[in-house]
């Protein structure tokens, strides 16, 4: 998957097609801690009782996922990278109803293949 920020090039593979890595130039990463709010949980138990999606949750989720991915940008943009190659998401369990999301890649620069 590729996907283009405002001026990023983010991708979970290694290559990028119609480019070539021109610079590695290192780890990038960015995180975000995110803790259960109370309202969730007594609506996450009514709905586990009939099934169906957790969505109290899957949006808790979602919005970690995109603030650990902004802050991985972040990194990316200080370190003078046009686009982040191998690009992948980690949860982790911090303590009971907190989690943290970790978005990592390689930061590189970029040159177009030459024909």
């Amino acid at each position: 998957m590729t996907e283009w920020t405002t001026d990023m090039l983010i991708s979970t593979s290694e290559n990028i097609a119609q480019h070539q890595i021109a610079e590695t130039l290192g780890i990038v990463r960015g995180a975000t801690v995110r803790a259960k709010h109370v309202g969730t949980d007594i609506v996450a138990a009514l709905k586990q009782l009939v099934g169906g999606e957790l969505t109290g949750y899957s949006s808790l989720l979602a919005g970690a996922r995109e603030q650990a991915l902004d802050r991985m940008i972040e990194d990316a943009r200080a370190q003078g990278a046009d686009a982040v190659v191998a690009v992948r998401i980690q949860t982790s369990t911090i303590t009971r109803g907190a989690s943290e999301i970790l978005a990592y890649g390689t930061a590189v620069r970029l040159k177009p293949l030459s024909d």
